[in-house]
């Protein structure tokens, strides 16, 4: 087997085509079968129904769920998804296709600025690496705001970076821009960030004037504040101190001060959730880990160690944990881990990960079976209780395929360990996408989406009731109250909450999930 080819690519001599090739495995990895399962429930659901209900609406200035406001997120994402959905129509392609954009251009400015600061060789790894980890993959891929907050705020942190190096005010100017932005998408975590780990790295290089210059730099304030601000000033003129209580406190102070929608978690949340989200390359993640010593030593790692460890530390005493919120810090993690690939010599601990990750998903089925009589939760049990039809053949072949695959990498010994990583992360993309994502919407996802196309053919509203779902109201092409049926209405429920009403016709059932028509009082089931 010649590797002459691979030589020169670890060399640096292939050069050209470097990019071409990342842009194309990543638009594979967030584009491809993009509608391969439905809106998942709750955050998907709530912003594909804003978004819709811009258009139901005509108001394309403040996002609204079930005839309420929706001060979760700021407007950008709606912004970006309206005309998506404009073009390709109310389905899963529109709501998901500016995440998966924002993705892709995440991984290309990855590439450049580690192609600039390090080598193309590390920046095609780095951009490998941050295409086909499994955190990426899936918030890449979800019709939510976190791909877009995630690729402004690594646009962000990445100039500032080249602003301490060059000190030319176009970059500057360009990082004000990208916070601008941020604000926008997610608020204020979009300054806390930028401006929190710029201030530990300067202060240590000694430059705290030069960062005290550059923060209040009246230009780049105005660029900011040009591209952010009309925006909450026209929201505040909208719905008052509502805005302020609801977005403000409640979302952004309320979610760091507790546990929001029973999203808690111990202080050590996300030492255990990061290597879940790096799959597979958990093992890569620990051998950089240990490296942490040398970063005083060079500018570079410094500021990415210092961008890493921040958010780690901060979110890790946040009230309210989700998985994705340390992704905003796993930009400069995955540089790291390119840049240390090949300290990383020992295969079997390389690749050890992906092989249990493989394995452990090639045995879903049996492991689904095995814990559903054992929920506690009727309705979930009820979700979990067809894993045939979750796990079909096609599920089985590409899983073995990919337990194989690593069993191989494993057994071949001329290839550097790194290199098989990537192959197994490659693999990996590919069961996400055409495997496990699937499986996850049949099994969450589908009755609720077929019970709202049963819905659409009604020519009468429907009423949601001890249910939280808001994708049902995309498919429906509805807005549902949530409030206890009235005689004559149609309620989409829980099954287990049919015995509560007084009389019904069954419309649809499926999986813990009905639609029915609640009778007029006297009429018997």
């Amino acid at each position: 087997m010649k590797l002459a080819w691979l030589t020169e690519w670890r060399s640096g001599r292939i050069q050209d085509r470097q990019l071409l090739v990342l842009l194309a495995l990543a638009t594979l990895a967030f584009f491809f079968g993009l509608d391969g399962a439905p809106l998942f429930d709750l955050d998907e659901g709530a912003f594909s129904e804003a978004t819709r209900q811009m258009f139901v609406r005509g108001d394309f200035l403040s996002p609204y769920v079930n005839f309420e406001p929706r001060f979760d997120k700021p407007i950008l994402i709606y912004w970006l998804q309206a005309p998506s959905v404009w073009l390709f129509g109310v389905n899963e392609i529109g709501f998901r296709f500016p995440s998966a954009l924002a993705a892709v251009l995440w991984v290309v400015v990855v590439y450049r600025f580690v192609a600039e600061k390090m080598d193309r060789t590390t920046a095609l790894v780095a951009g490998i690496i941050t295409a086909t980890s499994l955190g990426v993959l899936a918030i890449g891929r979800a019709a939510t705001a976190d791909a877009l907050l995630n690729l402004l705020v690594a646009a962000t942190m990445l100039d500032i970076f080249r602003y301490y190096q060059q000190r030319k005010k176009v970059i500057l100017y360009r990082a004000f821009l990208w916070m601008g932005l941020g604000i926008l998408t997610k608020g204020p975590v979009a300054i806390l960030i930028p401006l929190a780990v710029s201030l530990m790295f300067f202060v240590s290089r000694r430059e705290f004037g030069t960062w005290l210059r550059a923060v209040f730099n009246p230009v780049g304030l105005i660029i900011m504040l040009a591209v952010a601000l009309p925006w909450y000033v026209i929201q505040y003129g909208r719905e008052g101190d509502a805005f302020i209580q609801g977005f403000f406190f409640k979302h952004n102070v309320g979610r760091f001060s507790s546990p929001m929608e029973n999203h808690g978690g111990g202080l050590f949340y996300y030492a255990v959730v990061i290597p879940l989200l790096v799959l597979p390359y958990t093992g890569l993640l620990l051998a950089t880990l240990g490296r942490i010593r040398e970063a005083l030593r060079d500018d570079r790692l410094l500021y990415l160690w210092l961008w890493f460890l921040f958010v780690f530390v901060f979110f890790s005493f946040s009230g309210t944990k989700l998985p994705h919120y340390v992704l905003y810090g796993l930009t400069p993690l995955f540089i790291l881990m390119a840049h240390y690939r090949e300290q990383a010599r020992n295969r079997f601990l390389m690749l050890l990960p992906a092989l249990l990750f493989f394995a452990l998903l090639f045995h879903a089925p049996e492991i689904v079976a095995l814990i559903q009589p054992q929920v506690k939760d009727s309705h979930v049990a009820a979700l979990l209780s067809a894993p045939g039809e979750a796990f079909g053949l096609s599920y089985r072949l590409l899983l073995g395929s990919a337990v194989a695959l690593v069993l191989i990498l494993l057994l071949e010994n001329r290839v550097a360990a790194w290199f098989k990583l990537l192959l197994a992360g490659c693999a990996s993309t590919v069961i996400f996408v055409a495997a496990l994502t699937p499986a996850a919407g049949i099994l969450q996802q589908q009755p609720i989406k077929q019970a709202a196309l049963v819905a659409r053919q009604l020519n009468e509203p429907v009423v949601m009731w001890r249910l939280n779902t808001p994708s049902f109201n995309v498919y429906s092409r509805k807005s549902t109250e949530k409030r206890d049926p009235k005689p004559g209405e149609v309620v989409l429920t829980k099954t287990r909450h049919l015995v509560e009403l007084p009389a019904y016709e069954l419309l649809y059932e499926r999986r813990g999930v009905a639609l029915a028509r609640v009778l007029p009082a006297g009429s018997r089931k």
